[in-house]
């Protein structure tokens, strides 16, 4: 960090220094629309200038928005609901079709499980524990429907509750469903995330469950992450998008994981 800012007052525009500050202010991303707003620039005159500092290797561009580079903190939920969302609606409405009214499950604060969410909210009659702000927002007050939500301080760039309070709330229910979402898909180590406090509260849950879904778009695929979630047999379902690569296919079937491609459920061999 001290070389980029030693780097920004040798090189960056005075523009380039508000949108750093702006980056900053807002916990390291941003959507382009926002910047111009807070600017009072046009969204083409932010994107100029964000190429030149991605050349620069001060941020990262990405669709609609920025981040700074080496940013240590996760993206905020709204800027990760705008990653493959259209995969994410595709896999949130194969779920949804798994739950009947009435269930009882879990849902995590992933983007992914925040699309399910508003999937379901034509379901009646569920039980719903979640640590996420944004579930509970679109599931609550609906269909008699019971939310029932984790104790513990609210994260500011996810609106996720986590820590000891939170964990030993999930322990107090028994559901059917829970639906957790990743950070990457391994053919080694199976399933992984950033966040240590999202591993442990992930174990939690499946713990408290009957039938473990993983929720994952195929650009998790093949991408690594710092903390294996638990061992792979642990998990039920990987409901995903596209087809995973033959050495993930093969690590689900190891594992007796069913895989469904949404729009396309195939069960994989449990056994020989």
């Amino acid at each position: 960090m001290e070389k980029m800012n030693e780097r920004l007052h040798q090189h960056a525009t005075h523009r380039e220094r508000e949108i750093l500050e702006e980056l900053r202010l807002s916990g390291g991303s941003s959507r382009i629309q926002f910047l111009a707003e807070r600017l009072n620039v046009s969204e083409e005159t932010i994107r100029r200038n964000l190429k030149a500092m991605e050349e620069s290797g001060l941020v990262i561009k990405v669709h609609g928005g920025v981040h700074l580079k080496g940013h240590a903190s996760e993206q905020p939920l709204h800027f990760r609901m705008s990653e493959n969302a259209e995969a994410k609606r595709v896999i949130a409405a194969e779920v949804a079709s798994m739950i009947a009214n009435g269930d009882t499950l879990f849902l995590d604060v992933g983007s992914t499980t925040a699309f399910i969410a508003v999937a379901l909210q034509k379901h009646q009659n569920l039980f719903i524990v979640t640590n996420s702000l944004s579930v509970a927002n679109a599931l609550a007050t609906r269909n008699n429907n019971r939310v029932f939500f984790a104790g513990g301080a609210l994260r500011s760039h996810d609106g996720g509750a986590f820590g000891i309070e939170a964990i030993n709330f999930v322990r107090r229910f028994t559901v059917h469903h829970a639906i957790l979402s990743v950070t990457a898909v391994d053919a080694k180590c199976g399933f992984m995330l950033q966040d240590m406090e999202e591993a442990d509260f992930a174990r939690a849950a499946a713990q408290q469950s009957a039938n473990r879904i993983i929720v994952a778009d195929a650009s998790k695929f093949g991408l690594t992450a710092p903390i294996i979630i638990d061992d792979p047999r642990t998990y039920s379902m990987l409901v995903t998008n596209a087809r995973p690569p033959d050495d993930i296919a093969a690590m689900l079937q190891e594992s007796e994981i069913e895989l469904v491609v949404a729009g396309n459920r195939e069960a994989m061999p449990t056994g020989s």
